[in-house]
């Protein structure tokens, strides 16, 4: 079989300053994709400026360095993202099928989330990981990354302003901001941009950053020690109540319950 290892894979949430370096290059393959709010990166020497939808390519030799500040947001760091090192024959044959970019504005969905997370969890089994499902589900990944990365350059005019609408919601959904914001930053008046965003995505800017949120809040529960407080206040509700309201209305239970059946072992199975 044809190699694609999965070295690291993993889920980060940072809320106060972080950095890291690879001055030296990149020893494997790197994929970042930032989920939520923002950071910088210098790649090669270049600076960018990275936002939620972005994805970074790099690859062994590459030089690398992330940093994590705060933001125009009262100063408050938000950053989210998943990461993979990787390498194998396949790796290099797939990357050689395409140029490259280092910077890919992508659209996020449940599929790039859904293998994404997959491949975290099957990692997290170690030692007893099954190496050939997760050799299978990151082919999977790269592939769809490709799929995802050539549809974005496909949009219309209309369709990329709806996007820079949706990746402005999933960056400052976390944290406070007016939806007159969201239209100012990609220049148009508030009435036009609900309107290009309902009929794009088929509900409002309102309802797409609950969703964020509430998604943010699943991730925390999931993989991080914060308490639900914590997770409440960096996920952008405005109290525990109303986030317990709308947790409970979207998933049938409170999130006390959530984390409950998260972390409770599996029963043995019985004949």
């Amino acid at each position: 079989m044809t190699e694609a290892r999965l070295l690291i894979c993993d889920y980060s949430y940072h809320t106060v300053a972080y950095s890291n370096n690879y001055k030296s290059g990149l020893t494997t393959y790197l994929f970042r994709l930032q989920t939520e709010g923002s950071c910088y990166a210098n790649c090669n020497g270049i600076d960018y400026h990275i936002q939620a939808g972005d994805l970074l390519l790099l690859k062994p030799g590459d030089e690398y360095e992330l940093r994590v500040s705060e933001e125009q947001s009262a100063g408050r760091v938000s950053s989210g993202d998943y990461y993979i090192f990787c390498d194998g024959a396949w790796i290099d044959s797939w990357w050689k099928r395409a140029e490259r970019h280092t910077l890919n504005h992508i659209s996020i969905d449940e599929h790039v989330l859904g293998l994404w997370r997959q491949l975290l969890l099957e990692k997290r089994r170690w030692p007893e990981e099954d190496t050939e499902l997760i050799g299978y589900l990151l082919r999977s990944l790269c592939l769809y990354l490709d799929r995802t990365i050539t549809e974005t350059k496909r949009t219309d005019r209309s369709t990329f302003t709806a996007l820079r609408l949706k990746r402005f919601i999933e960056e400052h959904a976390t944290v406070t901001f007016k939806l007159e914001e969201a239209a100012s930053h990609v220049g148009l008046s508030l009435s036009r941009a609900v309107q290009l965003f309902k009929a794009c995505y088929g509900k409002t800017m309102i309802q797409y950053a609950l969703e964020i949120r509430l998604n943010a809040a699943v991730e925390r529960i999931k993989y991080s020690s914060m308490t639900l407080e914590e997770i409440a206040e960096t996920c952008g509700f405005a109290s525990y109540s109303y986030f317990h309201r709308v947790f409970r209305a979207k998933y049938g239970m409170s999130p006390v319950k959530f984390r409950e059946a998260e972390t409770r072992p599996a029963r043995p199975f019985q004949l």
